[in-house]
């Protein structure tokens, strides 16, 4: 099967919009990722899966921790943006708990240190664990074929 196809079957899974962050070297780094999920309660563990060539692979690797912002429907710039679809260079407001940049106004952000890591295909998985999580109302940003929205219209149009 081609690489489009593929794509194309794995667009069909709706899902949250997430950024992950990290403190490399006292600067704040982000990166838009979808690929992300819940393992574990005991100890509390969650999964980020991070392509090898993606500048936060390595900086994930060197600072051992990160934090997993979930969007809110109203944020679709910051994923934009931490994608690199928006290019010109944006002072973004982080909110700081210790060590760890957190994107303002997200639902949720989860702040862990790296537990694990397995080397899957082109990208890694990082097991974080949970060291701390906060928690906003809101609506999630979501991201179905391709766009942001919801398959019969239910999300957020854009």
């Amino acid at each position: 099967m081609d690489d489009r196809i593929f794509r194309t079957a794995m667009g069909k899974f709706a899902t949250g919009v997430t950024v992950i962050t990290t403190n490399y070297e006292g600067e704040a780094h982000g990166m838009t990722a979808n690929a992300f999920m819940s393992v574990s309660l005991d100890p509390k563990l969650i999964a980020v899966s991070v392509g090898e060539k993606a500048r936060m692979h390595d900086r994930l690797k060197e600072t051992g921790k990160f934090a997993v912002n979930i969007l809110a429907d109203t944020q679709k710039e910051y994923s934009m943006y931490f994608a690199g679809q928006i290019k010109e260079k944006r002072d973004i407001p982080y909110g700081w708990i210790d060590d760890y940049p957190l994107i303002p106004d997200a639902i949720a952000s989860i702040l862990c240190t790296v537990y694990d890591s397995h080397k899957a295909g082109d990208h890694t998985l990082f097991l974080g664990e949970v060291q701390e999580l906060v928690l906003r109302e809101g609506n999630p940003l979501t991201f179905f074929e391709g766009r942001y929205d919801l398959p019969g219209g239910l999300g957020n149009k854009s």
